[in-house]
């Protein structure tokens, strides 16, 4: 669901390989990311495997939280779906499920243009809800991406990133 008063874009152009296409309700492409003990832990904090019906949940309510889009990377003038992330100014959880494209600066990429979609938006800042203590790759992204730890939670630590100091 786009956010309130907000037109979600159907795509928004990352680079000619990279790209983010709206959620449209379909994702059993997904169900094998989330099947995957190591992607679910670094999520979920647990190693409890989807079912196609916890993965539609999922999508659901993210759909809800903000605006929703998969990750898509170009390969033999082809897209494919490579990951997921949630736009809004509360959170921004973002997944590169394929994990051959992991470590390659996409969800690096996929967060500084979702800051840029911040400021066109007017926000000021931005905020990441939580991100597990052992989840050091997350950690990194944002923090390299200029977001600030600002509170310890049980898990691990909530981020923000204030947009008009970039």
């Amino acid at each position: 669901m786009p956010i309130l008063g907000i037109t979600q874009p159907d795509f928004i152009n990352i680079s000619d390989e990279i790209r983010l296409r709206k959620y449209d309700g379909k994702a059993d492409f997904a169900l094998d990311w989330y099947q995957d003990d190591e992607t679910v832990m670094l999520v979920d904090g647990r190693k409890e495997p989807y079912d196609k019906e916890r993965l539609n949940k999922m999508y659901r309510y993210l759909d809800n939280q903000g605006e929703l889009y998969f990750i898509e990377y170009k390969v033999n003038n082809k897209y494919i779906e490579i990951g997921d992330v949630t736009f809004s100014k509360d959170d921004m959880p973002i997944v590169i499920g394929d994990k051959r494209y992991r470590g390659l600066g996409i969800g690096k990429r996929v967060v500084f243009k979702l800051i840029e979609r911040g400021k066109s938006l007017g926000y000021t800042k931005l905020f990441v809800n939580e991100i597990y203590r052992f989840n050091i790759g997350s950690q990194r992204l944002f923090e390299g991406a200029g977001f600030k730890k600002y509170e310890e939670t049980i898990k691990g630590y909530r981020y923000s990133l204030v947009l008009n100091k970039i």
